[in-house]
């Protein structure tokens, strides 16, 4: 692993233990050069799948995309990182069984999710993903929200 502190490509590893429920390892390395530590993730790649956009494109599925949105979504929320990291983790397990996805298959997911997790969070992310017009279509989402808890 390159050390993101200095650069050098050489690093040992000094602890591994398990992460996200046994899918994933956790190692902490130390730079053999500059001796900073950092954490490193090993994770079985589940990300082989496709994506078909709305336009009717298809690319490879970028996790990077989607958390990037989700966490932006959550952003000054009452949220650990980890939960929405384990969420996603959950959620690409699902659509890997697929060779091939919606981006509204995806962005419905992620709104039941994130229903489930955060009120606030759920209208960040639905507010881009439904891409709300008017206050009518904002309304609605309220809505959604409101008696998914009275429910």
């Amino acid at each position: 692993m390159i050390c993101p502190n200095c650069g050098f490509d050489q690093s040992k590893v000094i602890d591994s233990r398990e992460a996200s429920n046994g899918r994933a390892i956790r190692r902490r390395r130390e730079c053999n050069e500059c001796q900073f530590r950092y954490t490193t993730f090993e994770r079985l790649q589940s990300t082989n799948f496709f994506v078909t956009k709305r336009s009717g494109i298809t690319e490879p599925y970028d996790r990077q995309k989607i958390e990037q949105g989700v966490l932006i979504s959550c952003a000054k929320r009452p949220i650990a990182i980890d939960q929405i990291r384990e969420a996603l983790n959950e959620l690409e397990e699902k659509w890997s069984r697929d060779n091939n996805v919606t981006t509204q298959k995806i962005g419905d997911d992620v709104l039941n999710m994130l229903k489930g997790v955060d009120e606030v969070a759920f209208i960040r992310f639905a507010s881009v993903y439904k891409e709300f017009s008017d206050m009518a279509s904002f309304q609605g989402a309220l809505d959604e929200v409101q008696s998914h808890g009275t429910e």
